[in-house]
């Protein structure tokens, strides 16, 4: 092999090696620069060579996870506001039914002449008013 490589001691300004001045089999060694077989640098190793850029990238991928994160529970915090609303309006509602089914049969047993069905009612409406429904 008859290239000559400029050493690093030597001076400032290498000499400019010509590609045509290399064997064909040491062009792949000296494009990579580390003559490892012939094959780029793997993950770890540009990861040891650009430590700040891995942490950037780790720190910025955490932080786009955790806007997702928020953003799901953003999101399902309004679904149960929303959720929240409608039982309060369904509750409402029954409860209104309710009061309007007590008074019915209040006014139904009121008709009866014995008086039994409407003290009956009233005994029972008082002790689920009580009970705190």
């Amino acid at each position: 092999m008859g290239a000559t490589f400029p050493s690093t001691s030597s001076s400032l300004s290498p000499s400019p090696v010509s590609s045509s001045a290399l064997p064909i089999g040491d062009h792949d060694k000296a494009s990579f620069g580390n003559g490892k077989n012939g094959r780029p640098p793997g993950l770890l190793d540009n990861a040891m060579k650009r430590k700040g850029s891995f942490i950037q990238l780790f720190v910025m991928t955490n932080i786009l996870f955790l806007s997702l994160r928020s953003l799901g529970q953003k999101y399902r915090i309004n679904e149960l506001a929303d959720e929240n609303s409608n039982l309060r309006k369904e509750r409402d509602s029954l409860a209104v039914r309710m009061a309007s089914i007590k008074s019915s049969l209040l006014r139904q047993a009121a008709m009866d002449s014995s008086g039994l069905l409407s003290s009956h009612l009233h005994g029972l409406f008082q002790n689920s008013s009580s009970s705190g429904h």
